[in-house]
């Protein structure tokens, strides 16, 4: 395509390719710092006409043919910008990466319209944040839940937005979290290869026994292990693998996404018999330590850089309740992680 002129937030061009192309390929090229979603939006809602005549997602352009596009103007959220504290991993012009701590949303949403992620970012980044995820969810380009501590990054700009929601749709980007499940797990490590989508009854869980689950991938490993012979009785039937674990103690694992679906690690683990400790939702109702929510920390993120090209990596250190919550275990008489034992 080549450019016949802009009028503020309408652009026109004509078709010069030699061969026919959908019309959100084409203008995803063109306008290489909209996301093809957000285009594919813009013609579902008439804002793309291809000879004065509005079209839909799937028409074909053909040479010669003149596109013209009204871009609106980005809407202004009805956010407040909060000083809330952000513990800073690293940022520059076009990305920042925090460690998010436990109990804190990451968007506004009913019943959390204050104190989020997006409330401090907009505070600290001073309203400069890209707008491909909407107005409540301005820089988001992943989340973390609630009750999950660990590595998020913010986009400030919609050409790092869309550089690094491509990489996360290629799975290229580096996710390792840390997570105490209940039960000993034998053996090294493994994979949990299984579809996850929204449960067949609980509308607020997902499950891998559903039907039309996107594909999800996670691979564990073992880091240590913990038996805790001084639960009492009435407990140590509660906290235990039931797929090949016991009820004596606890495993800390290395997990890493293959993909990234919600609540995905939360839910293969328990799906597999070892729910995380402290989750209520996949796990049991009870705990055995004064925990707000499961141990669950994003402690590695690795991408390539939107602009520079550099791979980055960072590594979000473990908040102190879950280092308490170790000292204690490995205190009581840990039992270390030996390849093959088990």
């Amino acid at each position: 395509m080549v450019a016949l002129n802009k009028a503020g937030a309408v652009f026109e061009f004509i078709m010069e390719e030699e061969e026919p192309e959908r019309i959100d390929k084409l203008l995803s090229s063109a306008l290489p710092d909209l996301s093809r979603s957000y285009l594919q939006k813009l013609v579902k809602e008439g804002a793309v006409l291809v000879n004065k005549k509005e079209v839909k997602p799937n028409h074909k352009v053909n040479p010669g043919d003149v596109v013209e596009i009204s871009v609106p103007e980005p809407e202004l959220p009805d956010i407040s910008p909060e000083d809330i504290p952000l513990d800073i991993l690293y940022e520059d012009e076009e990305i920042l990466v925090v460690n998010k701590p436990k109990g804190m949303v990451v968007h506004p949403a009913p019943g959390h319209s204050g104190g989020t992620l997006v409330n401090a970012v907009m505070y600290h980044c001073q309203g400069k944040l890209s707008g491909i995820n909407g107005v409540t969810r301005p820089g988001i380009v992943h989340r973390i839940d609630r009750d999950t501590t660990g590595s998020l990054v913010i986009c400030k700009s919609d050409r790092a937005h869309q550089a690094l929601a491509e990489q996360l749709k290629e799975h290229s980007i580096t996710r390792r979290y840390r997570a105490v499940v209940l039960g000993i797990i034998a053996g090294e490590g493994g994979t949990v290869n299984a579809p996850i989508g929204r449960h067949p009854t609980d509308r607020k869980k997902m499950s891998s026994r559903c039907k039309n689950g996107k594909p999800a991938v996670t691979h564990y490993r073992v880091l240590e292990r913990f038996y805790n012979d001084c639960l009492p009785p009435r407990l140590r039937c509660v906290y235990g693998g039931s797929k090949g674990g016991n009820s004596k103690g606890y495993t800390y694992i290395e997990c890493q996404l293959e993909t990234g679906r919600t609540h995905q690690i939360r839910v293969h683990l328990s799906e597999i018999g070892y729910p995380i400790l402290g989750d209520t939702v996949y796990g049991p109702a009870k705990c055995p330590f004064p925990l707000t929510g499961q141990t669950l920390h994003a402690r590695i993120l690795g991408f390539v850089h939107p602009i520079s090209g550099e791979y980055m990596e960072f590594d979000a250190p473990l908040p102190e309740y879950f280092e308490e919550l170790l000292r204690k275990r490995r205190s009581a008489g840990p039992m270390p992680f030996l390849s093959g034992d088990c």
